[in-house]
């Protein structure tokens, strides 16, 4: 078992192999991710370019370098050729199109870690539907007063994160997590900007010119029978409980206190913890494997 802790000022010495085989890495669930959706290599290979073209824009612009100067030092910089350069220079940066979180998951994030929606076993009440606090229409309406409770419950039933029952008119929650089974445009909104932020935060500590600030480790461990990885995988979810109940007080009472002192509020922070497993014995080879179309 190890401790896997980034560290940053990474050496041109160790550049070239090194930088190779880490894209490598990176880049294979990226794959899988594409083949299983049919999504061909051209569609890839469209928006590697633009990310390239958007990372070398911003590196030059915050270096002070004259607009009219971009696409040539883009060329250099990426080997994309000047034509190309100059058609994806022309489109609207990346980093602009990130989605914002949604108003459901607030709710959802909301319900999930306030202490007077939860039962003394420390589960998850049904909520009436309408009326006072408790209900869900207080509960909706504390996070926005610009969605309505309806709509905001139809989207969190139809993500199949909570239920509604019609004889009752009580809301119950169906999931402690926010993951909106069954919906794979939200999935892929979640894959993006959760694993997009944690891969910033990874990425900065090595090339940063500033001190690293971003907080990146984990624990790896191997050997491990598949009764072993039950107990680690529900060890993990109590991690995070605990860890969402204290974070989300946390962030609200910071939030209300900046505004309180009218700071500007121009920051943002996303906190996550995430666990991998997977066989460390290589598959018997299928039979077929191996062969060559003729």
């Amino acid at each position: 078992m190890s401790d896997d802790t980034h560290t940053g000022g990474a050496s041109a010495a160790a550049g070239g192999d090194a930088l190779q085989n880490t894209l490598r890495t990176l880049l294979a669930p990226m794959a899988r991710l594409a083949v299983s959706y049919g999504l061909p290599f051209s569609a890839v290979e469209e928006a590697l370019k633009e990310t390239f073209i958007e990372a070398a824009r911003g590196s030059l612009l915050a270096q002070g370098l004259p607009p009219n100067r971009l696409v040539s030092r883009i060329s250099t910089i990426t080997g994309i050729n000047r034509r190309e350069g100059t058609r994806l220079t022309s489109m609207a940066p990346e980093a602009a199109r990130r989605a914002a979180p949604s108003v459901a998951s607030e709710v959802f994030t909301r319900w999930v870690t306030d202490p007077s929606l939860k039962s003394p076993d420390g589960g998850h009440l049904p909520l009436k539907r309408q009326g006072s606090a408790p209900s869900f229409e207080s509960l909706a309406r504390s996070v926005t007063q610009d969605v309505h409770p309806r709509s905001l419950l139809d989207e969190l039933c139809r993500l199949g994160l909570a239920s509604l029952d019609e004889h009752t008119d009580e809301v119950s929650l169906l999931s402690d997590t926010y993951v909106p089974g069954g919906d794979r445009a939200h999935m892929l909104d979640f894959l993006g900007a959760n694993v997009g932020d944690h891969l910033s935060g990874a990425v900065h500590n090595v090339i940063g010119k500033t001190p690293r600030q971003h907080f990146d480790q984990a624990v790896f461990a191997d050997e491990l029978a598949e009764e072993s990885l039950a107990v680690v995988r529900q060890f993990v979810a109590e991690q995070w409980k605990q860890l969402l109940a204290q974070a989300v007080p946390l962030l609200e009472a910071r939030i209300e206190a900046d505004k309180a002192a009218n700071k500007p509020q121009t920051k943002r922070i996303r906190i996550g913890l995430y666990s991998y497993d997977e066989d460390t014995a290589l598959p018997e080879q299928a039979p077929g494997d191996g062969e060559t179309d003729t």
